[in-house]
């Protein structure tokens, strides 16, 4: 039988963050929702213990609405981890957002379908707010380590969460954008709930590699391209480990935030 690691904090993201980890072990893990996208990693960040999971798969073979998002928190859960971080590749919608930039965003718009986005599906019931939905502690703590480091960040945001893989028409886009939303995204949701379904800490950080599908009235700016997407990621792939690598030494051991407690006021079974 597998014996189970205990970490307290856990990564999201794409298969670049392997190179960042000093890898102590790897497993592959099951759950009562099936299994994660791929093994589980378990490496060191200055001296700190950290779980990794890449969401799409090693090798990007999970399309954003074919995430088993369920299974991948649950995942983390089980290990015991209590602060998550998802960094992801995001899209704006604003011109002073630009690639390169970095937003640690405050608030979400879900436009997804189909998902399996609760872990309450009765006979147990319960809801769980999601006013606030992400960490507000981890967030400082990112912002806190952006502006040390110089990186080129914006301190809130909203993203809309699209339900992918397709990327948005012109129309949609200039929607999104009318409503002053910051950025666009395939996987924040149900992702960040889930982990609040289980009192995990869960913080956002959108590294920002295109602007959509242009921007009205910019005819200058092109859409979005998978090649460019991953072009500017790769570029700042450094620029995330150093964040990273800042930030998780940061956490405390105590918890006295809306996550810790996101149970208390949800239900009455």
């Amino acid at each position: 039988m597998l014996k189970i690691p205990k970490v307290e904090t856990g990564v999201f993201g794409g298969s670049g963050f392997y190179s960042f980890l000093d890898i102590k072990e790897e497993f592959y893990m099951d759950t009562p929702y099936g299994s994660p996208s791929d093994k589980i990693v378990i490496g060191e960040v200055e001296g700190k213990d950290v779980a990794f999971l890449p969401r799409h798969g090693k090798d990007h073979t999970i399309p954003p609405h074919m995430i088993n998002y369920r299974a991948n928190v649950y995942a983390m859960y089980m290990l015991g981890v209590k602060y998550l971080f998802g960094p992801c590749a995001s899209g704006s919608l604003q011109p002073h957002v630009k690639p390169g930039d970095f937003v640690i965003c405050d608030q979400f718009v879900d436009r997804t379908n189909g998902r399996f986005d609760t872990y309450y599906n009765g006979p147990k019931t319960k809801h769980v707010s999601s006013a606030e939905p992400y960490c507000p502690d981890l967030r400082k703590i990112v912002i806190e380590s952006a502006k040390q480091l110089n990186i080129k960040y914006h301190e809130k945001g909203t993203v809309v969460v699209i339900q992918g893989p397709r990327f948005s028409t012109k129309s949609e886009s200039k929607w999104y954008s009318s409503q002053g939303w910051e950025v666009i995204n395939m996987t924040q949701y149900p992702e960040c709930y889930l982990a609040r379904e289980l009192e995990i800490c869960y913080v956002n950080i959108s590294l920002i590699t295109d602007y959509d599908a242009g921007l009205e009235g910019h005819p200058e700016i092109k859409p979005v391209s998978y090649d460019e997407v991953l072009k500017v990621f790769n570029e700042n792939n450094e620029k995330l480990r150093k964040l990273l690598f800042d930030a998780i030494p940061k956490i405390k051991k105590e918890r006295n935030c809306i996550c810790s407690n996101a149970l208390s006021t949800a239900g009455i079974n």
